[in-house]
């Protein structure tokens, strides 16, 4: 019977919902209430896991909850890449030995979205733009471009390799030294699309908001209470990310880092010309921890997202911001000198999920709670995959994609505290010193 001991806080200045129309969300739970499933957690895993308990069993009735309104926490903090691709967040490169899972596991997320896109017309600036993979210095192309251009002829995938004045008329920018451009990675306001996702929901899905749990039973039934109310299901299906341990699960597994963005103010045209009026584009850095993740939105904005840090309170101050965004100003002056009079119009912090391993937490973790958390930062695909195959698992649905999830593993178990934060700032200081002239 854990009390839930961390609830999410975030700030309230996320860009990507800011430049968004005000939405007025879903009631708060009150009273006590029986449903025949619950949904913890409206992220990208719990929208996907609640859909399709909802097609899977269409007399059921599905309680969605959410301690904030959607949009507002870690989903609609992302950058804003659907990946299509396996993908290096840190210099591991991991994940490319599993690549005909990784690849089979997010197209089908991606087709999924596209298709809710279509359905109910959900406005969120998705385009199929691509994505480059880049590198500041010779050791980022060495050491992980290479590589991967290796895995992309293995898997017959179409590439392009850009450097010098091909890549810097792409981008507007000459600072990168080389990228893999890839195809298939679809571009979007992840904010944007959460909130359609969970607004088009069938009849019988319940989304409450602002619901911050506080206690959990487990047993025979599951007994979720909150500030104002209850709900009682036979089953649940998990998708909290980084909170898990907070309900009794992963203990020991899951490592919970920050990750902060900033978003440019619109560029005026004469701006817009002195980058040479490119495509709009998104590029991940050969180093997530170290690199820098960058954006040219389709209404002419630059995000900028970098410093990322082991982050296992789940919180952030607003002076830790204001510092980050002073970062971010001078980062976006070396990248886009042109454009200096640009400021940014707002910063914001988002939490990520990782494995010791760069596994996921899925699967049936008790007789009665199924599990989609730690996408590994990749949350848009994989949380989606993670919370569809999660619910067919729960519904005993025979999905092949599901043999795809299991051989990507569990999470293993992490050293106890205080090891492991000395263990984790050491390995993460190597990181950036490492892979410092990817700055």
């Amino acid at each position: 019977m854990p009390a839930i001991r961390i609830l999410p806080a975030d700030d309230k200045t996320n860009g990507w919902s800011k430049i968004l129309p005000v939405r007025k969300p879903c009631a708060a739970l009150k009273g006590y209430i029986k449903a025949d499933w619950i949904v913890l957690g409206a992220g990208y895993a719990g929208v996907a896991a609640a859909r399709r308990l909802a097609e899977n069993r269409p007399d059921d009735q599905i309680a969605l909850i959410d301690a904030q309104e959607v949009g507002k926490g870690t989903s609609g903090r992302a950058a804003g890449f659907a990946i299509d691709l396996p993908h290096n967040v840190s210099s591991s490169m991991e994940e490319l030995a599993k690549s005909h899972s990784y690849r089979a596991l997010a197209r089908a997320a991606i087709d999924h979205l596209k298709q809710q896109i279509d359905r109910f017309n959900i406005d969120c600036d998705w385009r199929k733009d691509g994505k480059f993979h880049a590198a500041v210095s010779d050791q980022g192309v060495r050491d992980v471009l290479t590589p991967t251009i290796k895995e992309l002829e293995r898997l017959k995938e179409p590439f392009d390799y850009l450097e010098g004045d091909q890549l810097a008329k792409r981008l507007g920018t000459n600072h990168f030294k080389a990228a893999i451009f890839t195809y298939g990675t679809s571009l979007l306001n992840p904010a944007a699309l959460v909130r359609g996702l969970a607004d088009s929901l069938p009849d019988n899905v319940t989304l409450y908001e602002n619901s911050a749990v506080i206690k959990i039973d487990y047993g025979e039934h599951i007994l979720i209470t909150t500030a104002k109310g209850s709900i009682q299901a036979p089953a649940m299906i998990l998708t909290v990310n980084g909170f898990g341990e907070q309900f009794g699960f992963f203990r020991r597994k899951l490592l919970n880092f920050a990750a902060h963005a900033s978003l440019s103010r619109q560029l005026e045209e004469h701006e817009y010309k002195a980058i040479g009026a490119p495509d709009p584009w998104g590029l991940t850095p050969a180093n997530s921890f170290a690199g820098i993740t960058m954006r040219l939105t389709s209404d002419r904005r630059i995000l900028v997202r970098q410093n990322v840090h082991f982050c296992p309170s789940l919180r952030q101050s607003d002076a830790r911001r204001q510092t980050i965004k002073r970062e971010h100003k001078r980062l976006f002056d070396e990248r886009f000198p042109m454009l200096s009079n640009v400021d940014m119009e707002h910063t914001w912090t988002g939490f990520i999920c990782l494995s010791r391993n760069g596994a996921p937490g899925f699967g049936q973790i008790a007789k009665n709670v199924y599990t989609s958390l730690c996408q590994n930062g990749v949350g848009i695909t994989k949380g989606t995959i993670g919370g569809i195959l999660a619910a067919d698992m729960a519904c005993d649905v025979d999905n092949p994609l599901i043999d795809d999830m299991m051989k990507l593993g569990g999470p293993t178990t992490l050293p106890p505290r205080p090891i492991l934060d000395i263990g984790v700032r050491a390995r993460f200081a190597w990181e950036l010193w490492r892979a410092r002239s990817e700055v």
